[in-house]
């Protein structure tokens, strides 16, 4: 499994929509589409979300970013991650 960092933007639609249902119908489309939720966080500034997720591949993480949207009018941008153990020994 490979890690992603997905950041969320709320838009003013997203935002009534806030409910710990909607967040639990998000965790199941990740599961869905085969990732692992590894956490979740509230931030303030220019991103409202983050999540740190395994998914299988790059495909399953643009399908659970785009269910995302669709569910929530959420806006994510999802990046790949890796450890720094795992920068360092490619590096090296």
């Amino acid at each position: 499994m490979a890690k992603f960092v997905m950041l969320g933007k709320y838009t003013t639609e997203a935002i009534k929509g806030i409910s710990a249902e909607r967040t639990r119908k998000g965790v199941g489309i990740i599961e869905n589409a085969g990732g692992k939720v590894i956490s979740m966080l509230a931030l303030l500034g220019d991103y409202d979300l983050l999540f740190v997720v395994d998914f299988p591949g790059v495909g399953e993480a643009m399908k659970a970013s785009i269910a995302l949207n669709k569910l929530s009018s959420i806006s994510f941008t999802t990046y790949p991650a890796v450890s720094i153990d795992e920068l360092d020994s490619r590096i090296a």
